[in-house]
């Protein structure tokens, strides 16, 4: 059996696809299971035992490496395409790729094409990544675990050794969204009460350092480094890997952390863990604003600033109180 999975979104998206391939490959040992994903987000499955051929969609030659795309998808027979993303491109490769059996979102504007779909709930006790495993139901029965799962190479365990001569945590402290990000002066806070005789390494991308420099320069605890835009992805999961334990927004860090199992606290501001995007590493904590505030969540993805103006969902987590 040849399968493919689609999903074009965003890196966190990604992760929480892998519980999909493991089980796939878990029930179905000896199919061919591909991967289609954005160009940037295949470092994320690089070493993955159970995958074949990993496509990628270059977003900024949008029609261009569509057309490839299909050209490709085409070519291959899949017996089954598993449109995991509920957006026009990703559903437009799975109706015209030529698959026996065609599966995705009744969410995608392309579904009333397929052959199996299923309604994406995002209210409800449900995680992304369960909503996910509906979608190979049909193929998979039962599934033995649902936590995402990363395979850095030993290249980049060997990369962040340098880095882990003393106990340390990991900080993550962007994110794309304004309200999906714990205030700068709540970090500061989180920061001067970690213990002094660890090393705390700020994480993210290079667009992420100035925001890391900012919070660094506030802070009062001797052992800070900066190491955004220093690390790549998966370096960045191998080093959080081993942390005593690694802080993050609802973002994608939180998935990297969950995938290798670290130990975790996520912040959720503007978000709430009910959309089912929660860390599911064994040891995981969620921090939100006790209030019931009536503007929360006041989306699904986040804004560029509070709507209301105050950002209470932020500025009143309590930090101070808690032990981490």
């Amino acid at each position: 059996m040849r399968i493919l999975l689609i999903q074009t979104a965003f890196l966190g998206d990604v992760i929480l696809v892998t519980p999909m391939i493991r089980e796939l490959k878990r029930h179905l040992p000896n199919a061919t299971i591909d991967v289609l994903v954005r160009k940037g987000n295949e470092t994320l499955l690089a070493n993955n035992p159970h995958i074949s051929t990993i496509w990628i969609w270059d977003k900024n030659q949008k029609y261009k490496s569509l057309w490839a795309n299909l050209k490709q998808v085409r070519s291959q027979a899949y017996d089954e395409v598993v449109c995991v993303q509920r957006y026009f491109n990703a559903g437009f490769l799975t109706t015209f790729s030529k698959a026996k059996n065609k599966v995705g979102f009744t969410q995608n504007p392309w579904s009333r094409f397929f052959n199996q779909r299923i309604k994406h709930v995002l209210h409800g006790d449900k995680h992304e990544v369960d909503r996910n495993l509906e979608l190979i139901a049909h193929l998979v029965p039962e599934f033995a675990l649902r936590r995402p799962e990363l395979f850095p190479a030993s290249d980049d365990f060997k990369f962040v050794l340098q880095f882990q001569t003393e106990n340390y945590f990991c900080l993550a402290p962007a994110s794309v969204w304004f309200t999906k990000q714990l205030p700068e002066h709540k970090w500061v806070e989180l920061m001067n009460g970690l213990p002094q005789n660890s090393t705390l390494y700020l994480l993210g991308a290079p667009t992420d350092f100035d925001l890391a420099e900012r919070i660094l320069s506030k802070a009062n605890h001797p052992k800070i480094k900066n190491l955004c835009g220093q690390l790549n992805l998966m370096q960045s999961a191998a080093l959080m890997q081993n942390a005593v334990r690694c802080f993050v927004n609802d973002s994608g860090p939180l998935h990297l952390a969950s995938a290798m199992n670290a130990r975790v606290t996520a912040f959720f501001c503007s978000t709430i863990p009910a959309f089912g995007f929660g860390p599911l590493s064994d040891d995981a904590q969620i921090l939100e604003v006790q209030e019931k505030l009536d503007c929360r969540p006041c989306g699904t993805h986040g804004f560029k600033s509070c709507p209301k103006g105050h950002f209470k969902c932020g500025n009143e987590i309590d930090i101070e109180n808690h032990k981490f």
